[in-house]
């Protein structure tokens, strides 16, 4: 490379504005909480923002493999994972859950609507290059795995890196 052409490229370069950063918080396992971090992740994404998600104690359920089954070393984080499994398409309701029949009835006003599913918005997430970040503190307190969680996750981070991150967002939400 010439020095004019170094010179054009840093040019452009020192023109090109820096994305905004939005990080969200997902904190909650919940159908009703997971679904709007997802639909603000991939807007986010459509505005061109650069978006990271960081996903901590039971939100980290909604990274779950739906078939990770019983996860943990002890039999606390046994019992945590068997009373709160996790997967995208387990998640209950914080409100009128009904033994499982509000998800169904939620989950097919949806479909009804072309609404797309939490699964659905996680694939486009990654497509559209959200980072997933699963809380590596949670993972360990929980005894959960990468081996336990979808593929495609960025690397485990903890909540000195999203705290970090939020420093310089434009938008930080907490759900």
């Amino acid at each position: 490379m010439t020095t004019t052409d170094e010179a054009t490229a840093a040019a452009e370069e020192a023109t090109t504005p820096e994305k905004e950063k939005m990080v969200l918080i997902a904190a909650s396992g919940d159908l009703d909480k997971a679904w709007p971090v997802m639909i603000l992740a991939t807007t986010g994404a459509a505005y061109g923002m650069d978006v990271t998600v960081f996903f901590t104690f039971w939100g980290l359920s909604i990274l779950k493999k739906h078939d990770a089954g019983i996860t943990g070393e002890d039999w606390r984080q046994k019992m945590m994972s068997v009373f709160h499994p996790g997967g995208s398409q387990k998640l209950g309701l914080s409100k009128l859950h009904f033994a499982g029949m509000g998800p169904r009835m939620m989950k097919g006003l949806a479909e009804d609507k072309n609404v797309a599913s939490v699964q659905e918005l996680m694939t486009l997430a990654q497509q559209m290059g959200v980072k997933l970040w699963p809380c590596q503190m949670t993972m360990d307190l929980m005894g959960i795995t990468l081996d336990d969680m979808i593929d495609g996750l960025d690397d485990p981070a903890g909540a000195g890196s999203a705290i970090s991150l939020m420093k310089d967002a434009s938008i930080s939400l907490f759900v």
